[in-house]
């Protein structure tokens, strides 16, 4: 750390929205906050944001190249792989080899692997993650506009009258933007708030209106308001007829979506609807913030352009505070498709017409440019699976966890004839299939730029040493190229020259035909480029500054400079409820957790607030299911084990399960595996959110709490198991279906205790608790109960810190109790801050009978904000029941 004495300006690691992230050097490590200069957050962070100090241990990483789980020397992991390649693509053709890349990566790193597969392989089978949740919107944006560009910046939330949110749970998937939001909206108390979404969560705290429609139907609600909004004379006439085509078939097609058949459509009554288009009708600046709900689908495009028709047809785009704003979940997914990422692409926003294929060409000097596009991600393993691709080079993504129908993925992976993996974890689903294992640099070790949901391209910045044998995707990825025979066009010693080639070819014969336009930066020095400041695209002569607006003058990227409105004929899924599989599952993310938790799952602070999965669903979809007990969820696919999380706010006939747990964390919870892989056509973006599946109450004859000394241990041989990161303990939740005969002896064969000193409590048939001690420490803590056991988590894990003294203290802590004087913290709510459900009530009980009161006191609420929705929520209940004389 001596390296990097001083503070560092870095972006986040994390979602789409780009924070500017100031790591400030501790005797101990790193802390992190957000910087108040940064475009994308001024100086707000999340909780996941906060705790990036947290996440940065080299525990569990891929430190050295590896074959076949075996530690070789880069100079035997680059032979390899480039002999690999070269025999499968000697013996099959260029099409039987394939990059799947992410929005990890840094757009350096991105753009030299496409460079590879796509220009000099000859092969456009180079995809990547951001096809499970950008596809839609780059084909909806492409059609629309002509060109993949996002027309808003974050600065329009603060302008907007109305900001709609559909398909995204802002509050705890963005929590910076749902802030933002949030304060505009204090500021400017007649700003509408709109909330779309079956479920109603977190964000719905700040919504004027929520319309919980019939999952799938978004489509046919955004239908109904266009024709509303032309029945009401709302369009812009003259916008339509100067700057628009296809307008006229478009605004006929909504004609069917009369109030009637839209609320029937939608399972909204009319009222509801009728009070939607009141809102949008009165409002001059409109914003639609979109995200997964939307894009997930089968129909993800065309809801997309629903909801761009409506902006094009009321003239509310390229205007301050107006457009249509995808908002995306990682934080290069945009650089990604910047540098041609997924497959139907190819670098600099070209596409695969003959004069963008000789024009790279001749930019490249390689005569083997791919001249179709590849296959996309699903597509991509379908053919790995029934051996058309033989070698496969994985970089930076987990796709055994996050592809739909993910069992087939991985047996898919298990047949192939070489598996590559550049990553920075050692053990991922993913590794676990692979044949060489090359040890990537992670966040903070990486030194390059990444861009984010409104065109802003930031720098992430390096203030770790490099650790191990860890490179960079780029070097890795440039060394393999060389030794493929491709030396002169893969000879970059710095990332620097990598992002001038890629802004210089953005330039390269443009003239304003292709909105992706850097060339204002392509000759920024090593020094200008390691101090540039961020900047939204396009930057060149005409926007040396960036341009923070899209099409402001009304001019589009389609050859005639006009929009398109799309027409738009409404779907449902393709999966629907059957008689075996009555509810729908719907997925999404937690607010503490991210992907596939390789990097948040570290963090014992953002395991506290939700520490295990669970399906949440209305306590009528299963009646015998009570909180904390396990179901069996199955689908035509596959089945998972999941704690129960009965909730009234949840639909009736529909479930949601979190995205994040994999079986590094959990025995059965690959949310995916019960997913069918059902793509939007134009898109090749899975249908994630609407799968048909049943639920069942699964019997656990007992459940069981067990921390361990150290974070090596195995999980236990169990039905259920789900690990929870503690500082410096192993700690896992337990089920099984069958009792041991003797505890002593289950626990001696699974963890080893016949070598300790132990104390135990049997609590009859209900249960049994045991601690292990060696040499006054702690070794062991063992909580089984008929149903879930509650011991205080937190009174445990001190106690591994601190060696109890009294056997008093010994004995509170066998029965799961803090010592004396060591108040337990119940549910933690503020990560942030580490405040639990306890002290929150009492702090209510005390006359803290607001949000603001208890910031003061407790400081929770008061940095990211996430934990706002629950703390109302906690206060509300505590209120009442002190009306009712319960602590009075």
């Amino acid at each position: 750390m001596t390296d990097f004495p001083t503070a560092i300006s870095t972006t986040c690691a994390y979602c789409g929205v780009g924070c500017g992230v100031i790591m400030q050097p501790q005797a101990d490590g790193f802390t992190a906050s957000g910087e108040v200069t940064h475009p994308a957050n001024l100086g707000r962070l999340c909780v996941k944001g906060s705790a990036l100090g947290e996440t940065l241990s080299l525990q569990g990483r891929l430190l050295q190249p590896e074959i076949n789980r075996q530690p070789v020397s880069w100079s035997q992991a680059l032979d390899a792989v480039a002999r690999g390649i070269q025999d499968i693509i000697h013996e099959h053709g260029p099409e039987s080899v394939a990059f799947y890349g992410s929005g990890q990566l840094l757009t350096e790193d991105y753009y030299v692997a496409n460079k590879l597969m796509k220009g000099f392989i000859g092969s456009g089978n180079m995809d990547t993650n951001s096809r499970l949740c950008m596809a839609s919107a780059v084909v909806g944006y492409k059609r629309a506009f002509g060109a993949d560009a996002v027309p808003c910046s974050y600065a329009d939330l603060d302008k907007a009258d109305c900001v709609i949110l559909t398909g995204s749970n802002t509050a705890w998937a963005h929590p910076v933007v749902y802030q933002r939001i949030a304060q505009a909206k204090k500021e400017r108390p007649d700003m509408c708030i709109i909330v779309i979404d079956p479920r109603q969560t977190a964000t719905c705290d700040i919504a004027d209106l929520h319309l919980p429609l019939r999952p799938g139907s978004d489509a046919a609600l955004f239908c109904g308001l266009l024709n509303a909004m032309a029945e009401n004379d709302c369009l812009d006439i003259d916008f339509l007829q100067t700057h628009t085509q296809g307008a006229e078939e478009t605004l006929r097609t909504a004609q069917a979506w009369t109030l009637a058949n839209t609320a029937d459509f939608c399972g909204l009554s009319e009222e509801q609807l009728l009070t939607f288009y009141q809102m949008i009708s009165h409002s001059d600046r409109l914003i639609t913030l979109y995200s997964m709900g939307i894009n997930q689908s089968s129909s993800g495009v065309d809801k997309c352009n629903a909801i761009i028709n409506l902006h094009l047809a009321t003239g509310k785009i390229g205007r301050e505070g107006c457009g249509p704003f995808s908002i995306t979940g990682q934080p290069n997914a945009m650089g990604g498709r910047e540098v041609g990422g997924l497959a139907n692409q190819l670098a600099a926003h070209m596409g695969f017409c003959p004069e963008d294929i000789d024009r790279l060409s001749r930019f490249w000097e390689s005569n083997n440019i791919a001249t179709a596009p590849g296959l996309n991600a699903v597509d991509m393993f379908r053919a790995i699976e029934e051996g058309r691709i033989k070698a496969v080079w994985i970089m930076g993504t987990n796709p055994v966890v996050s592809l739909p129908d993910a069992d087939r993925v991985r047996a898919g992976l298990a047949r192939c004839s070489l598996v590559i993996v550049s990553d920075i974890m050692r053990d991922t689903d993913t590794t676990q299939v692979a044949h060489i294992c090359l040890p990537a640099l992670g966040w903070g070790e990486k030194n390059g730029t990444v861009t984010n949901s409104e065109r802003c391209i930031s720098r992430q910045r390096a203030f770790l040493p490099i650790p191990g044998e860890a490179r960079p995707d780029w070097w890795i990825i440039s060394r393999v190229a060389q030794r493929l025979g491709f030396s002169d066009a893969f000879s970059y010693q710095h990332p620097a020259e990598i992002f001038r080639e890629h802004a210089r070819l953005s330039g390269f014969e443009n003239e304003g035909t292709r909105a992706f336009d850097i060339s204002g930066l392509a000759s920024v020095s090593n020094e200008q480029w390691d101090q540039m400041r961020p900047i939204q695209w396009p930057v060149n002569t005409h926007a040396p500054q960036g341009t923070p607006r899209l099409f402001t003058d009304k001019k589009f990227y389609h050859l005639d400079g006009k929009a398109r409105l799309v027409p738009i004929t409404p779907r449902m899924p393709v999966n629907m409820p059957t008689a075996s599989y009555p509810l729908v599952m719907n997925t999404g993310r937690v607010r503490d957790q991210w992907h596939t938790m390789t990097r948040t799952g570290k963090s014992a602070r953002l395991m506290q607030h939700i520490s295990e999965p669970f399906c949440q669903f209305h306590p009528d979809d299963c009646p015998s299911a009570e909180a904390g007990d396990l179901l069996r969820v199955s689908s035509s696919h596959g089945w998972l084990l999941l704690r129960a999380q009965p909730d009234r706010l949840q639909p009736r006939g529909h479930v949601f399960i979190p995205m994040h747990w994999n079986h590094q964390f959990s025995q059965q919870a690959r949310v995916d595996a019960l997913i069918e892989a059902h793509n939007d056509p134009l898109s090749g973006q899975p249908e994630s959110k609407h799968m048909p599946v049943r639920i069942q109450h699964w019997n656990a004859a007992w459940q069981a709490e067990v921390f361990m000394r150290g974070l090596q241990a195995v999980p236990p041989l169990t039905a259920y198991w789900s690990k929870i990161t503690q500082p410096g303990i192993t700690h896992f939740t337990l089920a099984d279906s069958a009792k041991p005969a003797d505890w002593i002896d289950w626990l001696n064969v699974q963890f080893g205790i016949g070598k300790w000193q132990c104390q135990t409590a049997h609590l009859g048939d209900e249960g049994f608790n045991l601690l292990a001690w060696s040499n006054g420490e702690l070794q062991l803590a063992f909580y089984a109960h008929r149903r879930h056991p509650s011991p205080d988590r937190q009174a445990i894990v001190t106690a591994f810190s601190q060696p109890y003294a009294s056997s008093q203290e010994r004995l509170a802590l066998l029965g799961g109790r803090p010592g004396s004087g060591k108040g337990a913290t119940g549910a933690m709510i503020c990560s942030c801050f580490a405040i639990g459900e306890i002290a929150i009530n009492d702090a209510v009980r005390k006359g803290c009978h607001n949000v603001q009161q208890l910031g003061v006191k407790l400081k929770c609420g008061t940095n990211c904000g996430s934990c706002i929705p629950e703390l109302k929520k906690l206060i509300a209940r505590k209120l009442e029941t002190m009306t009712v004389g319960d602590d009075q």
